[in-house]
């Protein structure tokens, strides 16, 4: 098994190996700078890992890996709409940078390209690649219409916000390793499973993104802290918090949340303090270790050697172990 580093420098020199300087420049010079924003590059080294992991070529794998790395940026580039976000990465999000027309065009063309990259599977699995990746696009979308119906529902339960983060995150992760499977002929079970743990990786990943956006410290985390309460997004944190406060903490909860005239800090340090109270904390942290324990038990399930399986527990693990 290859490194998660080497994994990681493959995938970013084929990124920057590919050019996309063609007319009209408006078109796609916001193309070009959204990729080399660079990230993570999560999704498409989970396609070169599985494939990796399942003993196939990984040069078969690296074109359909950049078509998943496409279509996550084209999703960022409209998700900074919706969110009227300004930055993305340390730099000006593309509606910023140029407008929001242009960053609608140049994203609807992503997608295209996104497709483009993913038809260069082979011919013989890429029926199932492409079943498997539009049905991810579809799910993708329909999250992101959830978490924007979340903001006006009164009555979000917890099971609705997993629901939602598992559309939104949860299924691009788990399809960047089927496809990767797929690409490496994995027996269907393996396929499943892989899935499956990128699935229940991605919901730990979200849910621990939500927690350091409120208990994080800036400088590790990488953005200021205390967003999801300014703008009153329905967390796990807030909507655990909102299930065990009780009568006059309840009030002070559901008052502040969604007082958009309270100055900020203020704001942060009131709901803060009653998720402290109310141990929030922990309750994440809880159900954040079910779904990594999940995942560690649908890799359990490949028949697979052990040491084979030492790098996608190692990718879990770091996802998992970002500090406070």
């Amino acid at each position: 098994m290859h490194s998660i580093e080497t994994l990681q420098e493959k995938i970013k020199k084929a990124i920057k190996s590919e050019k996309f300087d063609f007319k009209p420049s408006e078109l796609y010079e916001p193309i070009s700078y959204t990729l080399s924003l660079g990230g993570k590059r999560l999704r498409p080294v989970l396609t070169l890992m599985a494939c990796d992991f399942f003993d196939g070529k990984i040069k078969n794998a690296i074109y359909p890996a950049i078509g998943i790395e496409i279509f996550h940026n084209f999703t960022l580039l409209h998700d900074d709409i919706m969110d009227e976000a300004p930055i993305r990465r340390g730099k000006e999000t593309v509606y910023k940078k140029w407008d929001s027309n242009i960053a609608i065009l140049s994203g609807d063309v992503m997608f295209a390209l996104a497709y483009k990259y993913i038809a260069k599977a082979d011919k013989k699995i890429l029926p199932e690649v492409l079943s498997v990746f539009n049905q991810t696009a579809i799910q993708v979308c329909e999250g992101q219409q959830y978490d924007m119906n979340f903001e006006t529902t009164k009555n979000v339960t917890i099971q609705d916000y997993l629901k939602m983060i598992r559309l939104k995150t949860a299924v691009l992760l788990g399809a960047s390793l089927k496809i990767g499977a797929i690409i490496a002929n994995a027996r269907n079970h393996e396929k499943e499973e892989i899935y499956n743990f990128g699935l229940n990786i991605g919901l730990a990943f979200q849910l621990k993104d939500d927690l350091l956006d409120v208990f994080g410290n800036e400088q590790k985390f990488g953005k200021k802290t205390g967003n999801d309460i300014i703008t009153n997004k329905k967390t796990f944190l807030y909507l655990k918090a909102f299930e065990l406060a009780k009568n006059e903490t309840q009030q002070l909860l559901k008052k502040h949340f969604g007082d958009t005239q309270l100055e900020n800090n203020k704001k942060i340090k009131v709901i803060k303090e009653i998720y402290e109270q109310l141990k929030i904390k922990e309750h994440t942290e809880k159900e954040i270790e079910h779904f990594y324990s999940e995942a560690l038990k649908n890799l359990e399930t490949i028949n697979i050697k052990d040491e084979r399986k030492t790098v996608l527990k190692a990718f879990a693990e770091k996802l998992m172990v970002r500090d406070y």
